[in-house]
């Protein structure tokens, strides 16, 4: 019995020896974290341009706010393999990382603004990251999601001193059709507006093999892609299969590559590029168009119309012009650009079909009723595509109030008119994706007013 009691005696001592050493190891990793975040610099207002009240309207205004804040996303990081490149942050509070469809979109409105070197230099790191297979990062990150949740919490900035390295699935364990397709046009764009033929020799490949990726997410004879739940720009929202947007942007990538192809001697893959792109358009058109309602349908399951799906079919000329109208006029009808444009969609998607993450941070509308800086400038542009200059001047000159009187261009805003805030999460600002579309709706709609055409890039 005495040897039984000193050896349960041993045991508890040995037990709490160990549960004392995990926890104090526990403590100063915990402390030692605490430290180095509380280090961290204070997370700044977003700089207003000094000169700001020089210039006359609300619209220059907004245009100055929107340009600094998408230069503000520009820093230099290292990579894996020690190299250092100029990227585009997503923004600086929550997402201090380079993401596919975040930089693909703000891309053009760097070019607007000369920033051509950080545009390459940007679009090298997810060349250099992308997997034989064709597929690109959804984004190249350095934090995990605690860090940035934390350090945006107790305000301060996150660090950037680690190499950035690849992921390439999603918070949901999904893959992004949509970012190596807006990867795809992105750079397609940027090749053609700097005239960089030395990049598209040295990447046409890649973009090629990027495409053969996507093409194995076309699962049917119509060569629609098919996508996951979750997976796409609106990832808070359960869509699934053929997804409007999705297959938009890639008819604009075939389309793009045709067209480059022919500008940049790559003749042997034109044809093949072109006719993928026809046959894609008469697929989009056989599936999601509906003359009954005078839009495309979001998908299978959703009939509500869309609106990044639908504006970049106009923008982008794949819509008819009797299409374009019939879509401009419904979202008329149905308010879709106030108070702030542009909102995600006329009707909200049915509850059970929102991520259960966004019913409990207080944000069920993030992806349905809120409205979002960069659907507002693609709204512009599809108007002044379309010659309606004056619904296009009203939208601009909304989304420039709205942007001078928070000194920012936010990530999204709620349906008051405001930018979005719960308790558990704020609106980003800056998001360079947005200020970088806002750039580039100014420049494009003083083109039009010039009597320039909107230009297929």
């Amino acid at each position: 019995m005495e040897v039984t009691r000193q050896r349960n005696t041993w045991f508890i001592i040995g037990l709490w020896t160990l549960l004392a050493s995990v926890f104090g190891i526990l403590f100063w990793k915990v402390f030692g974290y605490g430290q180095r975040l509380l280090r961290q610099p204070l997370l700044k207002r977003s700089a207003i341009p000094a000169n700001l009240e020089t210039f006359p309207t609300v619209e220059a205004r907004a245009l100055q706010i929107a340009a600094a804040n998408l230069r503000a996303g520009i820093e230099r990081r290292c990579l894996l393999d020690g190299q250092e490149k100029l990227v585009l942050c997503a923004g600086l509070r929550n997402f201090r990382e380079p993401w596919a469809r975040d930089l693909g979109f703000a891309s053009f409105g760097l070019i607007e603004l000369g920033e051509w070197q950080a545009v390459k230099e940007s679009f090298e790191v997810f060349l250099l990251n992308q997997r034989p297979s064709g597929q690109f990062p959804v984004k190249v990150h350095s934090t995990s999601v605690a860090d940035r949740y934390l350090h945006s919490l107790f305000g301060r900035e996150q660090p950037n001193h680690a190499p950035i390295k690849p992921k390439y699935v999603t918070a949901h364990n999904t893959i992004s059709l949509d970012g190596n397709a807006i990867l795809v046009i992105g750079m397609l764009n940027y090749a053609h507006r700097t005239g960089d033929a030395a990049f598209m020799h040295d990447n046409w490949n890649a973009l090629k093999k990027a495409i053969s990726w996507l093409e194995t997410h076309g699962l049917e004879a119509d060569g629609l892609l098919h996508q996951a739940a979750f997976a796409d720009w609106a990832d808070s929202i359960a869509r699934r299969g053929r997804v409007l947007y999705t297959n938009v942007l890639y008819w604009k990538a075939l389309h793009d590559m045709a067209h480059a192809a022919a500008t940049f001697g790559q003749t042997a893959d034109q044809h093949y590029f072109a006719q993928r792109a026809e046959y894609l358009k008469q697929s989009i058109d056989d599936h999601f168009w509906r003359p009954d309602l005078g839009y495309y349908v979001t998908n299978k399951i959703f009939d509500n119309l869309s609106s990044s799906g639908n504006l970049l079919a106009i923008v982008w000329e794949m819509a008819s012009p009797a299409q374009a109208h019939a879509i401009l006029d419904k979202m008329n009808e149905f308010g879709m650009a106030a108070p702030v444009p542009t909102r995600t969609t006329h009707r909200p998607y049915p509850r059970r079909f929102i991520a259960i993450e966004n019913h409990l941070g207080g944000i069920p509308h993030y992806h349905t009723s809120a409205a979002w800086l960069w659907l507002g400038a693609w709204h512009i542009i599809a108007l002044a595509r379309m010659d309606r200059l004056d619904e296009a001047a009203a939208l601009l000159q909304r989304m420039s109030t709205v942007i001078v009187r928070d000194g920012a261009v936010h990530e999204v805003y709620a349906p008051n008119g405001n930018y979005l805030s719960s308790f558990w999460y704020t609106s980003e600002a800056p998001l360079t994706w947005s200020a970088g579309m806002v750039v580039y709706a100014h420049y494009v709609y003083q083109r039009r007013l010039a009597g320039e055409p909107v230009a297929h890039f």
